[in-house]
């Protein structure tokens, strides 16, 4: 069997969810952002000798979480980047919020639920990507990773909270509606284990974040 460790995107800039612009040359990440993927990457180099493959996104959090991961490895493998794991489009309600609602985690929370309510029932802006056809690039993403992860072989995969429990909804039977609820919660930078084998991946772990909550630097958030 081989091991897939999916691993949140660090704190992203509120630009990146849509709130405001940002410069060309803006970063990825905050700078908590960047210390979070670093000390990801430090609790994995001392979990697994290597990655033998590494995935992300080719959104800027989530690429460059990636290189922070790796950086803690002395032989990291050449990135490979896969738009699939990319982060669902957030609908126009919640993009177009002024940075005050953004602020307010509750109610941004509850705009941003709204929307995908909608959503998850059938709601399509323009030419966009349907819910089923988020649920199936996936489902698609994770099926190449996990070919990458033959018997004793380590694969990372940065992506983002939308799309790492998308996946963890179709593998426990999570239905659609309910999906939303599993990413609430979920931590910049928290790593979810996956096992590769004969039957497909299943659940080690989930939201993994003891390296982030314990630490004294206030390393643990949500967005």
């Amino acid at each position: 069997m081989g091991a897939v460790y999916l691993v949140r995107h660090g704190q992203a800039p509120a630009h990146a969810y849509g709130v405001g612009t940002a410069a060309p040359d803006a970063p990825g990440l905050t700078d908590l952002g960047f210390a979070q993927a670093r000390r990801s990457g430090e609790l994995l180099a001392g979990l697994v000798p290597r990655f033998d493959a590494a995935i992300s996104g080719d959104l800027p959090r989530q690429v460059a979480t990636a290189q922070g991961v790796l950086g803690a490895f002395d032989a990291p493998p050449d990135q490979i980047v896969d738009a699939a794991w990319n982060e669902y489009a957030l609908p126009p309600s919640v993009t177009a919020v002024d940075s005050s609602l953004y602020d307010d985690r509750a109610r941004y929370q509850q705009a941003l639920d709204v929307a995908l309510a909608g959503w998850i029932d059938g709601d399509r802006v323009d030419d966009g990507e349907s819910y089923p056809e988020f649920a199936t690039r996936t489902r698609a993403a994770a099926e190449r990773a996990a070919s990458l992860a033959g018997s004793g072989k380590n694969v990372l995969v940065v992506s983002s909270a939308g799309t790492i429990t998308q996946l963890l909804a179709q593998l426990w039977g999570v239905p659609g509606s309910q999906w939303p609820t599993l990413h609430r919660t979920f931590v910049n930078a928290s790593i979810t284990k996956l096992i590769a084998g004969r039957r497909g991946l299943s659940v080690v772990s989930f939201n993994e974040h003891a390296h982030l909550a314990g630490s004294s630097d206030g390393l643990m958030t949500y967005r």
